[in-house]
């Protein structure tokens, strides 16, 4: 019986609209990748940044990325996969693994998400307060960036990786045989950089004037799975436009190479199907309900920040779901809050935090998951070389909220 239920468990991951949009999502956009690569987009791109010096350098190369990545807080899938597509030619070109490119555009889209909660996370942040009566909920939500320790040492981590370029634990040792993949792969001759940069822009600004739509004008109120996934379809709309007008393939290879792209995403969502699957499976079971009660227990309002860090982290991490983990927390640490006069920002900052951190140790995170595709690496090696990063900053974090707990009750 327990083998019947795991398969129910595994098609009831389509009852959500939201789950089936992001796994055709990613297979969607295997193909406009493969048209933007195969087509010669991507290495007119490079070639032409690389020609006018603004990434000459492994540090600008670095940079080109973890800036995309920060600029495009509003969603964070289309944030990955457009840092990470814009990265991998640029990583390859300097040496630099694909594992470091997984690091920086992981490490960056969901800590600014966080941060800056203008988009979806800030609207299910906002609708998890209001309920508790707050004067100002905004105000709560909002207050939570100086608290947000995870989200901002894990930015500042990008960025002193980025310009110092010194990496530690298995990073190090990342894509070393990479580079002789590299050397066998066949060099594809520039042709025009429109190929890549046009789709790319019409899938973001698609997403995003999507978001606003299905949000009635908000776009915080937007539907963010509807969006990436409306967004794509019309990037590879311009895209296969451009590329019939353009004669980039021969008669039947845009439909070849779209298939060929597919087919290159089927084992990372099968790997995102079986997480999804999972993280239900989990959430059945209590298990975030079993770990939060476990938060409940310490009344000291000194230690109540951190341990709500890492419940969320530990949440997340199981899960492999930080908004399921806030669904979880946050309604427990609102009244936490109250009851013991921490400040609520402070408390939401926590579980904010912990739910990215556990995101980033998780194998079955889907934004992991994403970011492994979108920088083209393994993701257990995308796992395994982010997680020490990951546990620093968690570390320093939970020292952090410890000291924050111990002046708040002063």
């Amino acid at each position: 019986m327990g083998a019947l239920g795991a398969i129910d468990r595994a098609v009831g991951v389509f009852d959500s609209t939201g789950n089936t949009r992001v796994l055709l999502f990613c297979l969607l956009i295997g193909a406009l990748i493969a048209w933007m690569r195969d087509s010669g987009g991507v290495e007119a791109l490079v070639s032409g940044l690389m020609k006018r010096g603004l990434v000459s350098t492994p540090r600008r190369a670095a940079l080109a990325p973890a800036l995309a990545g920060t600029a495009i807080f509003v969603e964070t899938n289309v944030s990955l996969l457009s840092s990470g597509v814009l990265g991998q030619r640029l990583f390859d070109a300097h040496g630099l693994s694909r594992e470091r490119l997984a690091y920086i555009i992981d490490s960056t889209s969901a800590p600014i998400s966080a941060l800056i909660l203008l988009n979806g996370w800030g609207a299910y942040a906002l609708g998890l307060v209001e309920p508790y009566g707050f004067e100002s909920p905004i105000g709560v939500v909002a207050g939570t960036i100086p608290w947000n320790f995870y989200a901002l040492i894990t930015l500042a981590g990008v960025y002193f990786t980025v310009f110092s370029g010194r990496v530690f634990g298995p990073m190090k040792t990342a894509g070393l045989n990479r580079e002789v993949l590299v050397e066998d792969e066949e060099l594809i001759a520039p042709t025009r950089a429109i190929y890549m940069w046009l789709p790319l822009l019409v899938m973001i600004a698609g997403a995003l004037g999507f978001m606003a739509w299905t949000g009635g004008g908000n776009i915080l109120a937007g539907s963010g799975s509807q969006s990436i996934l409306w967004g794509i379809c019309l990037a590879m709309l311009v895209a296969a436009v451009l590329l019939i007008s353009g004669k980039a393939f021969p008669k039947g290879g845009l439909q070849e190479r779209g298939f060929a792209g597919i087919s290159e995403m089927v084992p990372v969502v099968a790997i995102l199907f079986l997480s999804i699957a999972l993280g239900d499976s989990l959430r059945v079971l209590g298990t975030g309900a079993f770990l939060s009660s476990v938060a409940a227990q310490f009344v000291s309002p000194i230690v109540i920040p951190a341990v709500l860090f890492v419940v969320a982290g530990v949440t997340a991490f199981m899960t492999g779901t930080s908004w399921g983990t806030y669904g979880i927390m946050i309604p427990i640490a609102m009244p936490l809050a109250l009851a013991l006069g921490i400040p609520p920002s402070l408390v939401l900052a926590a579980v904010l935090g912990g739910g990215v951190f556990g995101d980033h140790c998780s194998p079955i995170s889907d934004t992991t998951i994403i970011a492994s595709l979108a920088a083209g690496c393994d993701h257990i090696d995308h796992v395994r070389t982010q997680m020490p990063y990951a546990l620093v900053g968690g570390g320093i974090a939970v020292v952090m909220y410890l000291v924050a707990g111990l002046v708040v009750s002063l």
